[in-house]
């Protein structure tokens, strides 16, 4: 029986260790992913004039035949559209609405397959579910190997790497390194947990904040029948946003989901700290009538704080010394992760020798 538990013990640390040691490393990957994604156009200026973003979106949403379900506008930081199709596909288009490059399957980008591995582990929301789990107990191990630290903090040496590779040189790096970089490991797996299992709003918001982000976020009803026109005036929801919000940024415009019967366009107001926004307008997807607007800015202050969430977890604010404090937390866990697996999979006890026996 204990050496059951021994293999069970072993087992679990070395998957927990691992799947941290993956969610850290490619979290830190994608806060630089405007960076490193090498396509031509990425580093053109920003275009924000209505009627080149209205021109734009009419000349790819245009042809039922190739249309996207969705144009995730170009930004600050990176100067292309990212238009989304059926299952896997996807392309990048310029700011004039010409397509840059097309792929079939989110393998031929390696930005893509990142994003699908933190967020997803390469499966769907079972995988997210996994991520979340794993975000929890490595939010329980800095709880833990805090209370753990107190009592010997008097020993406290810094050390970016172990001294060597035994578990006590291990354990000790583990714990004085990461007791500087717990409040944002915190950070990082609070957020995390938030967006994955929303509940966990309840404890970090206070009782009933689930319920009322929910009810906040709800789409307007969906309209009974109503198909998707296949001439409608796609620049005219962009111009019909910008008259209501004249200062926002257009983000991203989606086909109706779901047999909603309902166009949506989402816009990021200065104020918003989410990258996309929550600013969003719904047009009736046969006439292309706006329907519903809804100003975030205008949200309660428990689903605006939520809506912050994802920036704070993805360093989407704070410019690049945040990016850099999230990096080192990300290759830190990564480091971690990978040493636990070492730990509990591959390093084993030497035997002792047996001492002769004495007739």
């Amino acid at each position: 029986m204990m050496r059951l538990l021994d293999l069970l013990h072993r087992w679990l640390g070395g998957v927990i260790g691992l799947l941290l040691a993956v969610l850290g490393v490619s979290g830190a990957l994608l806060v630089h992913k405007d960076v490193w994604t090498g396509v031509p156009g990425a580093g053109d200026p920003h275009v924000t004039e209505t009627a080149a973003l209205a021109a734009a979106a009419q000349r790819l949403m245009a042809d039922p035949e190739t249309r996207p379900r969705s144009i995730v506008f170009a930004t600050d930081g990176f100067g292309l559209n990212r238009l989304s199709f059926e299952g896997e596909a996807g392309a990048y288009a310029d700011q004039a609405g010409q397509i840059v490059t097309r792929w079939e399957s989110q393998w031929e980008r390696p930005e893509v397959w990142l994003f699908d591995l933190h967020h997803h582990l390469f499966y769907g929301d079972t995988g997210e579910m996994v991520a979340g789990v794993a975000g929890l107990v490595g939010l329980g191990f800095v709880i833990t190997g805090l209370i753990l630290w107190w009592p010997l903090r008097h020993s406290y040496v810094f050390r970016l790497v172990p001294r060597d590779l035994s578990r006590f040189a291990i354990l000790r790096h583990h714990r004085d390194w990461g007791v500087l970089l717990a409040p944002v490991l915190a950070l990082s797996m609070v957020t995390g947990a938030i967006m994955i299992f929303r509940p966990v709003t309840n404890l970090v918001l206070g009782p009933g904040a689930e319920a009322e982000i929910t009810r906040s976020l709800k789409p307007p009803p969906p309209l009974k029948g109503v198909k998707l026109a296949p001439d409608l005036d796609w620049g005219g929801m962009i111009r019909e946003a910008r008259r209501l919000y004249p200062t926002a940024e257009v983000r991203i415009l989606s086909l109706p989901r779901e047999g909603s019967g309902l166009v949506s366009l989402r816009l990021r107001q200065q104020e918003e700290w989410l990258p996309n926004g929550r600013t969003t307008l719904w047009f009736a997807a046969d006439t292309g009538r706006l329907v519903q607007a809804r100003d975030a800015l205008k949200l309660p202050a428990r689903a605006q704080a939520f809506n912050a969430i994802y920036s704070l977890h993805a360093a989407k604010v704070g410019g690049l010394p945040y990016r850099l404090v999230m990096t080192v937390s990300g290759l830190t866990l990564g480091l971690f992760g990978t040493l636990t697996v070492w730990t509990f999979w591959f390093r084993r006890k030497p035997r002792q020798k047996r001492e002769p026996r004495i007739a």
